[in-house]
């Protein structure tokens, strides 16, 4: 199931996050925030199946609770109001939101020990990346 990303992961990397945040539609102060936060990712499953996702950071933590392909209403980091739904993939987290019209896909997997984060919304795709921490 999810067991593989359960733990802390600590951000190494971000690439082309401020492109996919301007395609969400996030203001510039709130994206020169975001460029320059390190999230600590956390992931947990209680004794009910429920999956407790959790950013955490200096400036905003947010937290989700779900099952599996069950749809959820979502507030984002960046105060979107979303519709969401967490599926597994081929292995993959797979996350969608959709708030007015929009869809954008986070899809989380685990390659060489790291977790990668793919960020997707149209055409702009953004990579984020973590390490668990010991």
């Amino acid at each position: 199931m999810v067991d593989k990303f359960v733990g802390t992961w600590k951000m190494v990397s971000s690439d082309n996050f401020d492109e996919y945040m301007k395609a969400l539609g996030v203001g510039f102060a709130t994206r020169q925030v975001g460029n320059r936060t390190k999230p600590n990712f956390i992931l947990n499953v209680d004794d009910q199946g429920l999956i407790c996702m959790k950013s955490q950071s200096t400036f905003k933590t947010t937290e989700v609770k779900f099952k599996l392909n069950e749809t959820f209403a979502e507030t984002t980091a960046d105060d979107r109001k979303t519709t969401t739904v967490v599926s597994l993939d081929n292995g993959k987290l797979v996350q969608k939101q959709t708030w007015d019209g929009k869809e954008t896909t986070l899809e989380r997997e685990v390659i060489d020990g790291q977790l990668v984060a793919t960020c997707k919304m149209g055409d702009v795709v953004a990579v984020r990346t973590y390490v668990k921490e010991a």
